[in-house]
């Protein structure tokens, strides 16, 4: 029987604090799910992606902005991993926001974001 393979968190806090989305990317299984949580959408009505093009999207739009990205709070396990992330755009609005993802064969397969951000 083959040992349970982990997500190196290393890995994903640099693709996340480099802003290095084909990294980020290359995390999620091909039928992995995020879904995120803000003032636009709401718990009753979230906005869900599904599959890795769609995941891809969404990962590069949130590399290319131009903002820090500071991981921590991780807690890490086999099949779960959960952190925080603050972040702050150049023109220093911040964004906070608190993940949870799911693991199988140490790929993300669900993410739960719930974000707030400065207005």
């Amino acid at each position: 029987m083959s040992s349970p393979v982990a997500l190196n968190m290393d890995m994903l806090r640099q693709a996340l604090e480099q802003r290095r989305a084909e990294r980020l990317i290359s995390l999620y299984a091909d039928d992995a799910q995020i879904q995120v949580i803000d003032k636009n959408h709401q718990p009753s009505s979230p906005l869900i992606l599904r599959g890795k093009p769609a995941i891809a999207e969404f990962l590069t739009g949130m590399s290319s902005r131009d903002m820090i990205h500071q991981i921590s709070d991780e807690i890490v396990g086999i099949d779960r991993i959960s952190y925080t992330e603050a972040c702050q755009y150049a023109s220093g609005e911040r964004v906070l926001s608190a993940s949870v993802m799911d693991l199988r064969n140490g790929k993300i397969t669900r993410h739960v974001m719930i974000q707030a951000w400065d207005e």
